[in-house]
């Protein structure tokens, strides 16, 4: 299961919609969650509106959250569009074999079943979660609070019992027109995440679509590595005598 999780506090003002970039993320199979950072009287309508509908388009979830809670809202948005997902296959699977889209709708014994293995899905599921951070000049004040919701969001995923893998970048990437840079590849080492913190310094405009296209890339490039290295590992096997 593949996630980019965005974490911003306003709007963006630079490149392609990010609501049409996260409609491009859903269409292969990546779910787009955002969480809105707000203090105090900030945040307008229209970021607001903005961040529910990068949310929509990618499938995903969104959330307002005070720099206080934004460890727990982080964790939490991980993990319920991981059940999100599951509930959403099996149903289809429902549907299929036995004609009903609802759990409701089954027996007590049989749904207290797919319950069951709903659950045991959420926790062992293979997940990677892309952490793409709003680097913009106005999060610069709420630049500890992500600090620690990174750190909390690593070591959740490692708890799980099924394998996870995170990623980090940002954006602006740069002062120079850089719309994303990466700060960690995959990993599931923790302590790697450490590295990043003086890599964000906050300045700049909010390209917000630029940067969810750069993420999209990185996953399909990814995958493609993969794919190549499944095939040229498949050309050795028929040459082992």
């Amino acid at each position: 299961m593949r996630q980019i999780l965005l974490v911003t506090d306003g709007c963006s003002n630079v490149g392609v919609s990010p609501v049409v970039a996260a409609a491009q993320a859903h269409a292969v199979g990546i779910t787009v969650n955002v969480v809105g950072i707000v203090d105090q009287g900030e945040l307008v309508e229209f970021g607001t509106t903005e961040i529910e509908e990068i949310a929509r388009a990618g499938g995903g979830l969104s959330r307002l959250s005070h720099t206080r809670q934004l460890s727990q809202t982080v964790q939490m948005l991980t993990r319920k569009t991981v059940v999100q997902t599951i509930q959403h296959a099996v149903h289809r699977e429902l549907k299929q074999v036995l004609g009903t889209s609802s759990i409701e709708e089954l027996p007590p014994e049989k749904r207290g079943e797919v319950v069951r293995v709903i659950d045991e899905l959420s926790e062992t599921s293979r997940l990677q979660v892309a952490l793409l951070i709003d680097a913009s000049a106005s999060m610069k004040p709420k630049l500890h609070a992500v600090e620690e919701a990174i750190r909390d969001l690593a070591l959740s995923l490692r708890s799980r019992q099924g394998g996870s893998e995170l990623s980090v970048f940002h954006f602006p990437g740069s002062a120079y027109g850089e719309d994303c840079r990466m700060d960690l590849d995959w990993t599931t080492d923790i302590g790697g995440v450490n590295a990043i913190f003086p890599r964000l310094q906050m300045r700049g405009t909010t390209p917000t679509g630029p940067a969810i296209l750069h993420v999209i890339d990185f996953y399909q490039k990814a995958d493609y590595g993969n794919r190549k290295n499944d095939e040229t590992d498949g050309m050795m096997s028929d040459y082992v005598v």
